[in-house]
């Protein structure tokens, strides 16, 4: 063991074996020796002998979990883990789970199972049924016994900064909120302790001005997307059809609407988030345990629901502006005189009923595969490892995609009702447009515009994940 810790760290002032109790390097089973220095080896990325942030960061997928690792084994402040630094601290960690794993442990059987779990949690004022445990048990257990030896505990939460029962449970929640552009995102879920330290307002500015930068960037192929779900039939393809917006507007014409579409971001984020709370509230009622994902679904539909009910005028405004011609309006509120004496206070609301049928779809088929792809990939890695943000964005991106395929002939309809309708009053309900679209265009004419809806979410979820993440660092926000 000494050998193996002076191959790695030179003996000299800064050396953690000042630091270190003699018996680490004398008493430490060879075992032990192996398992901690084959460990150390998977986190030195670079292969130097030391662990840094880089390192901690990329093998544990989180900054804020790295940094406070690195905190809490530098026992010389130096910036950078050495393995007599790491095997001490291991060692010392190892003592602490072993002990609130004693504490969960009731018959001392050297095994938690899902009735000792369901206790702890009791104990620290949780409610979980039976498939939560089970759900909790699978994400350490390794042999498929539903129960949790130490060596599956310790070997899931080695990494984890934490020693508190209540900070172990965290651990093993990560959410992330990053908004694509789309209209019908299901709210995100805010931990306890982020709402009283006040983190969930942090990480909705943060989205927000992600949101703002993402669609801006895309605006000229969002712009596109609501032109040929208006006017698709009178354009073979997607090149003619942008060819003919350039012509008529310009370049700058390629970014009509988004000041709209940038400024119902703050109003849509705080109504949904409001709601979703209180929803939640309803749904949970006395109980304390997590909400199940059909619970998840049905409280963010009605949060969409009721979002987008209050702000669904501007919905219908960043349409009109999306697909005027040029001088027809001098700004937002010109449009919004001309629509009102024009065609009425009714005008704000066409195309409400679709909009609202398809939250249903888009909200629940989202949701689902979220929680699918993100569970499926925690059940594949039984060695403690969490999704990343990355990972998280990747799950995202699938899941809203798909909701976006189940839901667009609803969204494409709502938009031809948005639109202006030029030939005498305008009598046309949902039904109307979908028999007209059907008769004239078949199905494909259901799916007009999709193709640059999917081109702009890989740039939309690469500049948000960029932005998101400087905006958190900027105001300080931690993942929980």
């Amino acid at each position: 063991m000494v050998n193996a810790i002076n191959h790695h760290v030179p003996v000299g002032p800064n050396n953690t074996e000042s630091v270190m109790p003699p018996h680490y390097l004398h008493e430490l089973p060879n075992e032990d020796e192996l398992r901690l220095a084959k460990l150390f080896e998977t986190l030195d990325m670079d292969k130097n002998g030391k662990i840094d942030i880089h390192d901690l960061s990329i093998a544990l997928h989180d900054r804020e979990y790295a940094q406070k690792f690195l905190e809490m084994s530098d026992a010389t402040k130096s910036g950078s883990i050495t393995l007599a630094e790491f095997i001490h601290y291991v060692k010392e960690h190892e003592k602490s789970l072993r002990l609130s794993f004693s504490n969960i442990d009731k018959n001392k059987d050297g095994k938690i199972d899902r009735y000792e779990l369901i206790r702890a949690f009791q104990e620290l004022g949780i409610e979980i049924d039976d498939a939560e445990a089970i759900k909790l048990l699978k994400r350490m257990d390794k042999d498929g016994s539903l129960e949790i030896s130490f060596e599956e505990w310790r070997d899931f939460l080695l990494y984890c900064p934490f020693t508190d029962l209540h900070d172990l449970i965290k651990y093993w929640r990560h959410s992330t909120i990053i908004d694509i552009g789309e209209d019908m995102n299901v709210p995100d879920d805010f931990t306890q302790a982020e709402m009283i330290t006040g983190m969930w307002w942090r990480h909705l500015v943060s989205g927000g001005v992600a949101g703002a930068v993402s669609r801006t960037f895309t605006a000229p192929l969002d712009r596109l997307k609501v032109f040929l779900q208006v006017y698709g039939n009178q354009h073979s393809n997607i090149t003619t059809c942008f060819k003919s917006m350039l012509k008529e507007g310009g370049k700058r014409g390629m970014w009509r609407g988004n000041g709209i579409n940038v400024l119902k971001i703050a109003p849509e984020s705080a109504f949904k988030f409001m709601a979703y709370e209180q929803a939640k509230r309803l749904i949970r009622g006395s109980r304390t345990k997590d909400l199940t994902i059909f619970e998840r679904f049905m409280a963010g539909s009605l949060a969409g629901g009721f979002s987008q009910s209050l702000i669904y005028p501007l919905e219908v405004l960043k349409t009109r502006l999306a697909i005027r011609k040029s001088n027809q309006y001098k700004g937002i509120f010109d449009c919004i005189q001309k629509m009102y004496y024009r065609e009425g206070m009714r005008s704000f609301y066409r195309g409400y009923v679709p909009n609202l049928l398809g939250i249903l779809p888009y909200a629940g088929i989202d949701l689902a595969v979220y929680e699918t792809l993100k569970n499926n990939y925690i059940a594949s890695h039984n060695n403690g490892e969490k999704p990343g943000m990355p990972l998280l964005l990747a799950c995202g991106t699938v899941s809203s995609t798909c909701g976006q395929v189940c839901s667009y002939p609803l969204a494409l309809v709502r938009t031809r009702l948005q639109a202006p309708h030029l030939e005498g009053p305008d009598t046309r309900t949902m039904m109307s447009v979908f028999r007209e679209i059907w008769v004239k265009e078949g199905m494909v004419g259901l799916y007009r515009g999709i193709t640059p809806n999917f081109m702009k979410v890989a740039p939309a979820v690469s500049i948000s994940y960029v932005v998101y993440e400087r905006c958190r660092e900027a105001l300080g926000v931690t993942m929980s």
